[in-house]
């Protein structure tokens, strides 16, 4: 029996809702859930308002910003066909996903846009831990103070200090690499365990609406890996069956291991609403009035020249060979997206 059948059978978030009380660890783990979810909470708000703000914005702009969203969303089209023609290299159709990708940042961060489906269908999976990371080589010893001249003497204790401070941003990185990897090996694992339940294979001679739901399923369980979104795999595992809660020594175990990684996961939604909580630099809608008149006639003319460029790019994206000379003049000026 796998640690997460075990952990579906014995004891999993939505059952710790409903219980007055539990052993430390049952307590600890419902604790690091609910502070997530409230972590989740708070983000989505802050974000759902700040679309809001892009919305309005670019509606007052007028039918130019919508064209500009209408020709950006264009692109999906060739690029998604692209990747389905067979006639590009593995590089380039990395490429392509990164480009997918860039764009739909792009109208969620300028615009407002809700791009979530695409984002989810291609950013990136989570990494596959390096296993066969180089040591890190012996610092130098430094000689001491008082086998030199009293300059020499100084600079050394300055580069002692710079040493010693290295030492430390590198045992600190070590730590949260250390974390990250806890919290990687742990949702792997989850993911895992959900895709052997879950999987649409399962549901092959099932009816079509079982099919259907089964499939949809299997989706958020990939976009949840995907964004690897730990306490979400967790509580789709604890839906997967009917446990029962009990407390033992095996079961606290596993989740004081799943509190532990969440900790992590908790530390990087903390950053994301951090980041989420500055103010966007040179925001359109910020200034004076008369700083919003001026930069508003210069962002329609750049919306037009913008829409007519990418349109442009739809129509070298339908061919091969026009895709490849944009994907190579795109590595070559060292840029991300369009």
């Amino acid at each position: 029996m796998t640690d997460f059948t075990f952990l579906q059978r014995q004891w999993l978030p939505d059952r710790v809702a409903t219980a007055a009380v539990g052993s430390p660890a049952q307590q600890a783990f419902r604790e690091a859930m609910a502070a997530i979810e409230a972590l989740r909470a708070q983000l989505s708000t802050l974000r759902a308002a700040q679309a809001a703000t892009r919305q309005t914005y670019w509606r007052q702009v007028g039918p130019v910003a919508a064209e500009a969203v209408a020709a950006r969303r264009a692109l999906y089209a060739p690029l998604e066909l692209a990747l389905t023609e067979g006639y590009l290299s593995r590089a380039e159709v990395v490429q392509v996903m990164e480009l997918l990708v860039h764009n739909a940042h792009s109208l969620e961060r300028r615009f407002g846009e809700d791009e979530r489906e695409i984002l989810a269908r291609y950013a990136p999976t989570l990494p596959v831990p390096d296993d066969e990371a180089p040591p890190t080589p012996p610092a130098p010893e430094m000689p001491t103070a008082q086998e030199l001249p009293h300059e020499q003497a100084a600079a050394a204790a300055r580069a002692h200090r710079q040493q010693r401070k290295n030492q430390q941003r590198a045992s600190q990185a070590q730590a949260a690499e250390t974390e990250s990897q806890s919290l990687l090996q742990n949702t792997k694992a989850a993911y895992r365990q959900l895709a052997r339940v879950h999987h649409p294979d399962r549901a092959a001679q099932a009816d079509a609406a079982t099919q259907q739901a089964q499939t949809a399923l299997m989706q958020r369980i990939t976009a949840a890996y995907a964004a690897g979104d730990l306490a979400a795999l967790l509580s789709l595992l604890a839906t997967s069956e009917d446990p029962t809660p009990t407390a033992s020594p095996e079961s606290d175990a596993l989740l004081l291991r799943y509190t532990a990684a969440l900790a992590q996961q908790h530390t990087q939604l903390a950053q994301e609403l951090t980041i989420a909580q500055r103010p966007v630099e040179d925001a359109p809608w910020s200034g004076t009035e008369k700083q919003q008149r001026t930069r508003l006639r210069q962002i329609k003319r750049d919306l037009r020249a913008e829409t007519d460029y990418l349109a442009y790019l739809v129509r070298q994206l339908q061919e091969p060979v026009g895709l490849r000379q944009l994907l190579r003049e795109l590595t070559a000026n060292g840029l991300a997206g369009f």
